[in-house]
């Protein structure tokens, strides 16, 4: 579904990321970890064109990316929702329908009665609280029935039973064939749904596999704890833990 071939992304002299590679299959969903400033949004950006490639190739469905007839393959939810704040859901919606030529708008009314967004239809999006926004955004984003989601902190803002709602509609993603990027500080998250996580350090590709694989790599009993052993962190951790417990 998507290849990451060598990808680097410079901003001026500092390097985001660094020769990464990586493949997501189809019908899979794969977390895409890191620590802050670790080059996850980056590489997100660049599979859809936002920010200049240095160097490396990104493919979806075996053609070079990025490109305006595979975007409409793609479904983008950011961590920030980036809508159109002077517009209403529906007139956003129906931008997003003349946008990408969709035909069947029946699954509007299905997602925007899943995610209770009835009552504020005709509201201004900027008038919208945090998480009536990311609902927005995640039927925006899946209006086209996309084949990839690239998905950046998607559950920023929702209540238990919108995350409910939309891990459901992953579940169903994948069993149709479709695919994911994950991205999330939240590692219990990613330990539940993920089907295999990437773990990149400076732009890095440091750690790969199915949760089960990396758990048993290193022997830990958790992805936070693969997590910290694979950045480096697990020893500056115990360090400031010692640090406040002594305060």
């Amino acid at each position: 579904m998507l290849q990451v071939s060598s990808l680097v992304v410079k901003y001026g002299e500092k390097v985001a990321v660094d020769h990464l590679s990586f493949t997501v299959r189809a019908g899979e969903i794969y977390g895409l970890l890191g620590p802050n400033g670790a080059g996850k949004s980056s590489t997100i950006k660049a599979i859809l064109g936002l920010v200049p490639v240095e160097e490396g190739i990104v493919s979806i469905i075996g053609k070079r990316a990025p490109s305006k007839d595979l975007m409409n393959q793609v479904g983008v939810i950011f961590e920030s929702p980036a809508t159109f704040d002077v517009l209403t859901p529906l007139e956003f919606f129906e931008f997003i329908i003349s946008v990408r030529g969709i035909r069947d708008t029946s699954r509007i009314k299905t997602l925007v009665e899943a995610f209770d967004l009835n009552g504020y239809m005709n509201t201004p999006i900027a008038s919208l609280s945090m998480g009536n926004k990311q609902k927005v955004a995640i039927i925006a984003a899946m209006l086209h029935r996309p084949k990839l989601l690239l998905l950046d902190e998607p559950f920023n803002g929702l209540d238990v039973k919108s995350v409910r709602i939309f891990k459901e509609l992953l579940k169903m993603h994948v069993e149709e064939g479709g695919s994911a990027i994950f991205s999330t500080h939240i590692l219990d998250v990613a330990e539940k749904i993920c089907t295999r996580v990437g773990i990149i350090n400076q732009g890095k590709m440091v750690a790969e596999g199915t949760v089960e694989e990396l758990r048993n790599q290193v022997k830990a009993s958790s992805l936070e704890d693969v997590f910290l052993k694979a950045t480096e962190e697990e020893e500056e951790v115990k360090s400031l833990v010692s640090a406040l417990t002594g305060a």
